[in-house]
């Protein structure tokens, strides 16, 4: 078994597979499913650490990108979350972001409620390309200090 994960993780770490599939993981994580990109962040890295800048664009990328699709099925999820919109709870949280507007994406990159954070701002209506441009900040951030931290603590 660890000799199968050992090839692997080798493949998934050559250049030319592991930044595409570090793309697709940050992509995945950045939506509803279940999925944390960081893991695969940090191998990527600990194998290849020149990559450590291109690494980081493509994991901002996929996970902006996975934010910019939970926007839009927030956005067309409207009519469907009309049913809960009496909830105390509910009505803090809508009031708290509409305050906040589109920098509420800021804090896209929080685990559990970041993603449906990206969600909510769809369904808001607030708008795409702030929403967007808050959500590539905020995940910057987070990837390249995770990432720094991580490779301070275990390097090579």
């Amino acid at each position: 078994m660890q000799a199968w994960f050992d090839s692997l993780l080798a493949l998934l770490a050559l250049p030319e597979y592991g930044l595409s599939t570090l793309f697709f993981v940050a992509f995945v994580s950045a939506t509803l499913l279940p999925l944390g990109s960081e893991p695969a962040l940090f191998g990527l890295l600990q194998l290849n650490p020149e990559l450590f800048w291109p690494a980081i664009a493509v994991a901002t990328a996929g996970n902006t990108l996975g934010g910019a699709v939970s926007w839009w099925m927030g956005y067309g999820a409207h009519k469907v979350a009309d049913k809960y919109s009496q909830s105390s709870h509910h009505l803090r949280a809508l009031a708290w972001l509409e305050k906040l507007g589109p920098k509420a994406c800021l804090l896209s990159w929080l685990p559990l409620v970041g993603d449906p954070l990206c969600a909510v701002a769809g369904w808001l209506r607030m708008p795409f390309w702030p929403c967007v441009l808050y959500m590539a900040i905020g995940k910057l951030a987070r990837y390249f200090c995770m990432t720094v931290v991580l490779l301070h603590l275990w390097p090579n």
